[in-house]
């Protein structure tokens, strides 16, 4: 009886178990299931962000390589600009000159006894020789007028009026007593009678990059210096100088030149006039 009631008693317990195992194995199931979507959202999320690293890896990669290329792109138009248009070498546009010519004043120098007795009698025409810087300042007349330059020139020139001349002093001891020196033979040397001037004038050329350019020189400083002194004893004088002309780009820098000048003195030198103009050529080079 008692195995009876035991095999009763394990066959209800048996049965609860069952029930129970039914009652608690779907929701561990549900559980289960929860985890796996969960680990599967998390393994997604790793694998997108992965993903998106190597996006913006390959982007900066991408960006980095088109600024590579248009810098190279760049890089080659310019050299092909250079290719096509080569510099050229800077324009010389300063020049240096020798020149010369003939020379004619409006008076003669030197009058003989009791006029300017300390200076020789001579002729009115002379040579002279010289040089002369242009400096140029621009090429179009500082805004005011295209293809014209602005220059100022520096210049000497040397002038030659007469040569073997009586000494002034020669003159004077002659006048005061025509005994001595035994009746007009000169008592002293002979002399050469020139002068020099230095010169300062703002030069205006025309045609800027033409071969073939004429200038004027509307108004220049002129400083005279003569020899013999006059009566005097004055040595020098200042003036003004008006001039135009014209160069020729001869050939890779070299410029032939003619000109013509007035030179007027704002005073003569204490009897000694040195106004006259000059008529000359030259030869210059440009630097």
């Amino acid at each position: 009886m008692k195995l009876k009631k035991t095999q009763i008693a394990l066959g209800l317990a048996t049965a609860t178990l069952s029930m129970a195992g039914a009652l608690v194995s779907p929701q561990a199931v549900a559980d289960a299931k929860v985890e796996a979507l969960e680990a599967q959202v998390n393994q997604m999320s790793e694998m997108l962000q992965q993903m998106q690293s190597e996006l913006s890896r390959v982007r900066d990669a991408a960006s980095r390589s088109a600024a590579d290329t248009a810098k190279v792109q760049e890089l080659d138009e310019w050299a092909a600009s250079v290719k096509a248009n080569p510099a050229s070498a800077q324009e010389k546009d300063h020049v240096f000159a020798v020149r010369g010519g003939w020379e004619r004043f409006n008076n003669v120098r030197g009058s003989g006894a009791g006029v300017d007795i300390l200076t020789s009698g001579t002729d009115e025409d002379a040579f002279y020789i010289g040089g002369a810087i242009d400096f140029n300042m621009n090429n179009d007349l500082f805004g005011l007028m295209d293809d014209t330059s602005f220059g100022i020139e520096l210049g000497i020139e040397y002038s030659e009026i007469g040569d073997r001349k009586n000494n002034g002093l020669d003159n004077v001891i002659t006048a005061q007593n025509p005994a001595i020196g035994g009746n007009g033979v000169d008592v002293l040397q002979d002399v050469t009678v020139n002068m020099l001037r230095i010169s300062a004038a703002p030069k205006i050329k025309f045609l800027h990059g033409s071969k073939f350019r004429p200038w004027l020189i509307p108004a220049g400083l002129d400083i005279n210096i003569i020899s013999p002194p006059s009566d005097a004893v004055t040595v020098l004088n200042t003036g003004m100088q008006f001039g135009g002309g014209v160069d020729y780009d001869l050939f890779r820098g070299i410029v032939l030149g003619a000109d013509v000048r007035y030179h007027e003195s704002f005073d003569d030198v204490d009897g000694v006039d040195t106004d006259g103009f000059t008529l000359g050529g030259s030869v210059g080079f440009k630097f």
